[in-house]
């Protein structure tokens, strides 16, 4: 009998296990595979962020990433102590730091892309192209939403502050 016949019946059918579980999976295989090329998945982050949309301060970068202002700080400083980053003054709010990705990091990140895309093909290798296209829609369809709701909350806290 296989070890997913063990599981109870009304657990094995519950979205909310199966997505923990299929994300529990997801992050170790990523977290294991960026190890491996001495990086981690908020690297990855900032360095597509800054690519994606150019040079960013820290807090925008916060927001675009979901890393929180305490920890960015941290990833900044290995990226910048690896010279994939560079920090400088903001020339128009000298209180803010810029960050801006070197010729280093994009090289960086080009290598780190190849390996995310392996990384999503080991993860995803049951389904066909057509179901891993439906399954990305459906997950952006169930975060956005969710994101939505959030908002008025995250919008409510800021007025009050």
């Amino acid at each position: 009998m296989s070890a997913a016949h063990e599981v109870p019946a009304r657990l094995r059918g519950l979205p909310s296990r199966l997505l923990t579980q299929a994300a529990m999976h997801a992050d170790r295989l990523t977290a294991e595979g960026l190890s491996r090329q001495g990086a981690h998945k908020w690297h990855y982050a900032v360095l597509a962020s800054l690519q994606e949309f150019g040079p960013a301060s820290q807090a925008s970068l916060s927001r675009r990433t979901g890393i929180y202002r305490s920890d960015l700080v941290a990833v900044i400083n290995e990226l910048a102590e690896r010279g994939l980053v560079e920090r400088a003054p903001d020339p128009e709010d000298r209180r803010r730091n810029v960050i801006t990705m070197t010729g280093e990091g994009r090289a960086h990140l080009r290598k780190l892309d190849v390996l995310i895309a392996s990384l999503q093909d080991e993860l995803l290798a049951p389904f066909s192209e057509a179901e891993r296209e439906q399954l990305i829609q459906l997950l952006e369809r169930l975060n956005d939403h969710h994101a939505r709701e959030r908002q008025p909350q995250v919008d409510d806290l800021r007025a009050s502050t």
